[in-house]
């Protein structure tokens, strides 16, 4: 009896420790189920933080970032609890993985076009464009950001290897969804409430929050999900734009209104004018000699225009044009009237190359015209077309998508006072070539603007090796080559534009044919690998040009044409070539540099060289004003003696008395009287300016309002279609 209560009671035990255990399993197996529901908050978490680490990016902006990652981690959770089990493992992994993959292509796209893209309105452009031609710039990139790579996929092992006994992802009870959609809501709403706190600055998260435009600040303040997010949803429902309206700017310290208001004023080096717009320099006759110098303006009823406005952007854009003061005309308007017009933009050119022994052309043309000693071209959306852009249209593309160039040729925008079309008006020639494909919508657009456009493809015959092969990059030499004869017997007046192609990164002397070409010509400097490829290939521009400038002398016509050649952007994939290249360095942390932080940067790195130049200059003419490409199109119109209206673009006639102003994306500025840092808040007067702190104050104020108007103009002229409601009858 005893030895049968013994099993009894043993027997008795074991389903008692069976059930006990069973607790265990069951309480475990329930505490599993929590963590699909806070991985891929986690992850997203996670993800935001190293990528704001490692990408540079302001840590106090992690009090919105975070809140928002997690919010949309607990929306996409939903998408893992709520299906069978196999569904749920999967879901959760292709999320995971995906939105990682996400994160390294903004590494990348930051590293190789030095700025960050809104994935889902960009799609379309990323299928035209042809990526190959970015295949070696792409896999540099992948390698010298590895590690940022690496750390942002750590989220998809870990959970697989983790989750894979811990995880419970079987379908979940309906009570957890809800508590799901509760902690959505909530932290949701925290990084809501965030925005609201006191920021500063010139640019707030509150407001980056309620537009399509400011990518980089979105990606900064919000965080790239939230950038992302906020894509899709302006994509879906669009967006509407907060304007100012208030255009009552008062800029304190005024340059003197009298400077270049007579044929004889000239502002000398040292001068007590803060503004100098021309230094010394011989006195020039222009052709014909001018003494007209009212304000550069058309016949616009402007309160006509008001009232017969049809839609916010509109109406906005009329009272803007009728609040701004217009520049006046000045001894240099009809210098170059009649003039045929050449207008090159070089491929990733940094006026740091110019050198009288390595560039001889380019160096004389520079020295020998117009000198502009302070020209700047900084980094706008979408690099090289966002640069043709300012070059062509004299204003600024959007921060951010539709891409404004591309959009133009997509929608037809009326680009009235597009240098091709002026001239077109006149009766020229006119005429544009690029040696590529259509990359960027280049047909559709260029076409639009007024030329008789040709490229690969389509009435331009590429270069190509012995073995049938098209070359990579093509050569600039060979652009004009087989180009020049197409206009320069020409009976009427031409203008040709040429976008070139040889000075397209990455530098190396494996892959870029241009660099391998030239590789003898720089052996022997001084110099890094990369920064010689860079060198060669821009050889090849200044091949072509040195050609293109025989040609019209034996022509018997570089006389009688003007030569209009910017680059579209500095050679941003390389920063360090500027800095060899300059003997100088820009300051900010390797990353920084890399990533052109303008926060440490020094915005010198986007000091370059702008060439307008005839051979009837019989001496040079130096021009000290700050000036960026947006000045550009008003200028030539102006030297051409066209009919513009200069309250009607962002950029303005770089000869007029008007003070100089560029811009950076980030909204940071320089000005004739000094530079202003919008991270910092700090303006720095320019040598020789003296302001109080009071003036400084009321200055900044009043540009920063300048600034923004002039950034928020050319997206809204082209989604109303300005031009051709002001111009429609003519």
């Amino acid at each position: 009896m005893p030895n049968q209560e013994i099993r009894e009671t043993g027997r008795a035990r074991v389903p008692s420790g069976r059930h006990r255990a069973g607790r265990g399993r069951h309480s475990a197996q329930q505490g599993s189920n929590w963590w699909p529901v806070f991985f891929l908050p986690l992850a997203f978490m996670y993800m935001e933080l190293i990528f704001h680490l490692f990408m540079g990016l302001h840590l106090k902006y992690l009090l919105i970032v975070l809140p928002f990652a997690f919010s949309l981690g607990m929306v996409c959770s939903l998408l893992t609890i709520n299906f069978p089990e196999k569904v749920n493992k999967t879901v959760l992994y292709v999320l995971t993985g995906l939105v990682s993959f996400l994160f390294c292509v903004e590494v990348v796209c930051k590293t190789c076009l030095a700025q960050y893209y809104q994935i889902f309105s960009t799609l379309g452009t990323a299928a035209e464009n042809q990526l190959t031609d970015y295949i070696d710039a792409i896999i540099d990139a992948i390698f010298g950001k590895l590690h940022i790579i690496l750390l942002l996929f750590v989220p998809l092992p870990f959970g697989l290897i983790y989750g894979r006994k811990r995880f419970c992802y079987k379908r979940k009870q309906p009570i957890l969804n809800a508590v799901v959609v509760v902690l959505f809501i909530l932290t949701h709403l925290f990084g809501l409430l965030m925005l609201r706190l006191p920021w500063g600055g010139s640019v707030t998260p509150r407001e980056v929050y309620a537009t399509d435009t400011n990518v980089e600040d979105q990606v900064d303040q919000l965080g790239l999900l939230t950038m992302i997010r906020l894509d899709a949803k302006h994509l879906l429902f669009g967006v509407k734009r907060e304007l100012d309206t208030d255009f009552d700017v008062n800029l304190p310290v005024n340059p003197s209104p009298d400077a270049a208001q007579s044929p004889d004023a000239q502002a000398p080096v040292g001068s007590d004018d803060p503004n100098p717009a021309v230094t010394d320099g011989p006195e020039v006759t222009p052709y014909p000699y001018n003494t007209d110098f009212s304000p550069n303006v058309m016949d616009l009823d402007f309160d006509a225009l008001i009232a017969a406005s049809k839609n916010q952007n509109t109406e906005w854009l009329n009272k803007y044009f009728a609040s701004k003061t217009p520049t006046n005309r000045n001894k240099y308007t009809g210098y170059f009237e009649g003039y045929n017009v050449i207008q090159i933009c070089a491929e990733g050119l940094t006026g740091y190359l110019l050198d009288p022994e390595l560039t001889p052309t380019l160096w004389r043309l520079a020295h020998e015209g117009f000198v502009f000693n302070n020209f700047y071209t900084p980094l706008h959306y979408t690099s090289t077309s966002g640069g043709e852009f300012q070059l062509l249209t004299g204003l600024y593309p959007k921060d951010g998508n539709p891409i404004s160039m591309k959009y133009s040729g997509q929608q037809k925008s009326n680009l009235y006072f597009s240098l091709a079309q002026q001239l077109g008006r006149e009766g020229y020639l006119v005429t544009g070539y690029h040696a590529n494909h259509d990359i960027y919508g280049r047909l559709a657009s260029h076409l639009n603007l007024g030329y008789d456009w040709k490229q690969g493809g389509h009435g331009f015959e590429l270069e190509k090796s012995s073995s049938g092969k098209e070359l990579w990059p093509q050569s600039d030499l060979y652009l004009m080559e087989h180009s020049v004869d197409d206009y320069i017997n020409s009976t009427k007046p031409f203008h040709v534009y040429y976008m070139t192609i040889s000075g397209h990164m990455p530098f190396n002397f494996s892959g870029h044919q241009m660099s391998i070409r030239n590789k003898s010509a720089v052996a022997d400097l001084p110099y890094s690998d990369v920064t010689k490829a860079y060198i060669a290939a821009n050889l090849e521009l200044e091949k072509g040009l040195a050609y293109l400038v025989q040609r019209l002398e034996e022509a018997g016509i570089a006389d009688r044409t003007v030569i209009v050649l910017t680059p579209d952007h500095i050679p941003y994939f390389n920063p360090d070539t500027i800095s060899e290249l300059a003997g100088r360095d820009f300051g900010g942390t390797s990353e920084e540099l890399s990533n052109i932080n303008e926060t440490h940067v020094d915005l010198e790195i986007y000091h370059s060289s702008l060439i307008i130049w005839s051979a009837s200059m019989e001496e040079p003419v130096e021009v000290d004003k700050v000036c960026c490409p947006v000045d550009i199109l008003p200028t030539i119109s102006n030297l051409l003696g066209l009919e513009y209206d200069s309250r009607m673009m962002c950029g303005q006639d770089i000869l007029s008395d008007a003070e100089g102003l560029v811009i950076m994306r980030s909204r940071s500025f320089i000005t004739d009287r000094g530079r202003y840092n919008r991270y910092t808040g700090t303006f720095t007067p320019a040598p020789g300016v003296s302001m109080s702190d009071a003036e400084i104050e009321e200055y900044v104020a009043a540009m920063k309002k300048i600034v923004n108007n002039q950034l928020q103009t050319g997206a809204m002229i082209l989604e109303c279609n300005y031009y051709q409601t002001v111009f429609k009858n003519q």
